[in-house]
This record gives structure tokens, sequence and C-alpha cells, in this order.
């Protein structure tokens, strides 16, 4: 189960997470938190659900089909985080991974700053999974990333938080070389890849979350589940088609052409 926010391109959000749980072969349930007027060059409007019938959403999905795991994208207010928190503590949700969107790849705002504190006390310590990009982390964590080093000095500093086991991607570091990480149970796993040069990464995080939680609903490990989402996020991007004046959506399908 996806909660998050819908993107009326779609590249991101609840769109992009169906397409990914699709593609990887799981049943994907919705949960909306808010509506955005987007396309691959700007946010233009975000008309966020009322926080009360976000948690119906949650409510009345989980009632009724079994959920393996859930992701959650963009909450965008405390009171939505709160209700989503409150929802899935009331059922026991299983295998909760937290993208904290913060930010649109065009740079529009999704999250308002006094949602922050929210996210940081109340969701991130019900993670199993927390998957930052660079910005996110240093907003979290307030640590300067200039480097792997300082990935892992976040990572630890966010799991501090109380998440489980933390990704922090590193798309946003400068070089032909990209860079993510895993800290589980206190070690940190490395993935390595070469850059590839587009402009067409719209939804990359989204899709990468959801790959992992999709992972995570087939009984896969966690290093697996980041293991998988790290191949398929790669397909995906290599393998984008060139939509809009802006950022392109990656290929969600690829796997299947």
């Amino acid at each position: 189960m996806t909660v998050a926010g819908s993107d009326s391109g779609g590249g991101a959000g609840i769109q992009a997470d169906i397409k990914t749980f699709a593609a990887l072969g799981v049943y994907g349930a919705s949960v909306v938190t808010a509506l955005t007027a987007q396309n691959t060059c700007q946010v233009a409007g975000v008309h966020p659900s009322p926080p009360d019938f976000v948690a119906l959403q949650i409510e009345t999905v989980l009632s009724d089909i079994p959920v393996k795991a859930v992701k959650t994208g963009m909450l965008y207010s405390r009171e939505i985080i709160e209700a989503v928190c409150e929802a899935l503590t009331r059922n026991r949700t299983p295998n909760l991974v937290v993208d904290p969107v913060m930010i649109a790849k065009s740079g529009d705002s999704l999250l308002k700053p006094s949602a922050a504190v929210a996210l940081k006390t109340r969701l991130i310590p019900m993670a199993l999974v927390v998957t930052p990009n660079i910005p996110e982390a240093c907003a979290l964590t307030g640590i300067k990333i200039n480097g792997v080093e300082d990935m892992k000095k976040a990572a630890r500093a966010i799991a501090k938080m109380g998440a489980q086991n933390v990704v922090i991607k590193g798309g946003h570091m400068r070089g032909d070389k990209l860079t993510d990480i895993l800290l589980t149970d206190g070690e940190v796993t490395e993935f390595k890849r070469d850059r590839i040069d587009t402009q067409h990464t719209h939804g990359t995080g989204c899709a990468f979350s959801s790959a992992i939680t999709a992972g995570l609903a087939k009984g896969l490990s966690v290093i697996d589940s980041v293991e998988t989402a790290e191949r398929y996020i790669e397909g995906a991007i290599k393998n984008a088609e060139p939509l809009g004046e802006g950022h392109g959506p990656v290929n969600h399908f690829w796997n299947s052409l």
C-alpha cells in the first residue's frame, strides 16, 4: 500500500508507486494524501486531503485487504502525518518504508516546514526503512553532506531517530560515479553505479522506495529488497522516454519490454 500524493503528470507519487508495484509483480492499494497540479516542469498547485479522510482511506483498505508492506511518500502537513501514524499504529501494519518527500524534482516544496518535526519524531521512529536523498538527509539531520563519509554520518543520525534501516541516495552528488548507502544493524553497505547522462529522472525516489516496498511484500530481506530496487531503478532511468519540457519520468515498465 502506498500513502502518498497524486502526480497529475503521472511520473511520481501515487502513479509512480502503483506502476512500480505492478512492474515488480505485487498488487498495490493507494491512499491519496494530496492532489497536485503537476507536470515535468513545475508543481502548479497542491490540494491536501483532509487528515481524517486520509485515515479513513487507510482504515478502509486495511479492514479488507491483507497488506504486507506500506510506503509513505508526500504527506505535506503535520496533521496528515499524525493521522497516518495513528492509523498505521492502530492497525499494526508491517514493513513501513518512509520516503521523506520534501522537495519535487522541479524544486517546489512538497512538505510544510511545520511538518518536519512530526516527520522526525512520529513517522521515522515507526519505519523499517527510511530512504532520503541527500538534500532530505541534510534537512533531517542538519549535517552538510559532501561525500560518502558524510552520508554515513547522516544515516547514523537518522537511525538514532528510531529508524531500523536507512538508505541515503547519492544521486545529488557530483561526479561520474554514484554511491547509495544502506545502514543496517550498524553496518554500512555501499551500492555503486555509473551516472546516467539524462534529465529524465522524475519520480526516481518514488519508484526506488516502492521497489523496496515490493521486495519486502514478497518476503525479501531489507538488503535484498534494496539490491533489487537498485537494479530496477538503474534500468528505469536508462530506459526513460523523453516526455515533457522538463524532468521527464523514468520508465517504470522497462523490465517488461
